[in-house]
């Protein structure tokens, strides 16, 4: 039996993307579904499916940044008329990427109760109309941007002042935006920060979406930033980056603003120390 075909992300290649056509891969109860990709998603409804797609616009929680949410519509509806839910089939709920199938995206979603059209109609190869909360998805590529924007704030102040100083991780979510640092940070420089980060969000500075072989890595002079091969997105040969120009390039398969200014407000809340490593928290407003 041949292996399931990959989901085309299309969010990575064009996150401007609210509404997009495409074909259902499959779709099955939640129930269904092992025990490997049951535990990646929290408090299913016992009517709930698991939906896949031969693309996707749906940005699945990872990276940091959390899941899009939207619906499902007939093929053809008109995507000016896209944001009334009381013409949808679906409503997604929630995207992740499938635990022990390599590359396809699993979409929960909740059959709208006022729907005319029978659910044994969306089989394989049925046409959809994708569409996602539009304002869910600018806060979510905001945030995403703002961090990389932090976290290069941080790293041109004190990278060579902080002993064994490096980025390790970050959270954009609304509500537990940070960024972690190797090295203790003292809480004096969070003045700094904020004002350097002021300064990279008011110039307005370009965010570019570029795909990377071995060799660019080598050639722009950060080798140290190849991922492992195995974290390529599904289908690519070459590895995703976001390049804010002037300031950073980081492998990165999320959503962001086209300007850093897009960003908005951005505000440095706390910086806290814990076992040698430190946690810069943020916010937009």
């Amino acid at each position: 039996m041949p292996p399931p075909t990959p989901t085309y992300l299309a969010y990575q290649h064009d996150a401007k993307l609210l509404h997009l056509e495409t074909t259902i891969q499959s779709i099955q109860p939640f129930s269904d579904l092992d025990e490997a990709n049951k535990t990646l998603f929290k408090s299913p409804g016992e009517n709930d499916l698991i939906l896949v797609t031969k693309e996707t616009i749906f940005h699945p929680q990872g990276g940091g940044q959390p899941s899009d949410e939207g619906y499902i519509f007939p093929a053809g509806t008109d995507p000016s008329t896209s944001n009334n839910p009381e013409k949808a089939l679906l409503q997604v709920l929630a995207a992740r990427m499938d635990a022990t199938n390599n590359g396809q995206v699993l979409h929960l979603v909740r059959p709208m109760p006022n729907t005319t059209t029978p659910l044994q109609s969306l089989t394989p190869t049925t046409p959809i109309l994708q569409s996602i909360d539009a304002q869910k998805r600018l806060l979510y590529s905001r945030l995403h941007t703002a961090g990389h924007v932090l976290g290069s704030a941080v790293r041109h102040l004190l990278e060579s002042s902080i002993p064994n100083f490096d980025e390790l991780k970050a959270s954009h979510f609304p509500d537990s935006a940070s960024c972690e640092f190797r090295g203790s940070i003292p809480g004096e420089h969070k003045a700094a920060i904020q004002a350097r980060v002021d300064e990279y969000i008011a110039r307005g500075m370009p965010v570019e979406i570029e795909f990377w072989g071995e060799e660019d890595f080598e050639r722009e002079g950060v080798p140290h930033l190849l991922p492992d091969r195995g974290l390529l997105a599904p289908g690519e040969s070459k590895f995703r980056v976001v390049r804010i120009v002037g300031a950073e390039v980081y492998p990165c398969g999320g959503t962001h603003v086209d300007t850093t200014d897009l960003c908005g407000g951005t505000v440095v809340k706390k910086i806290s120390r814990s076992k040698g490593n430190s946690r810069v928290s943020y916010a937009v407003v």
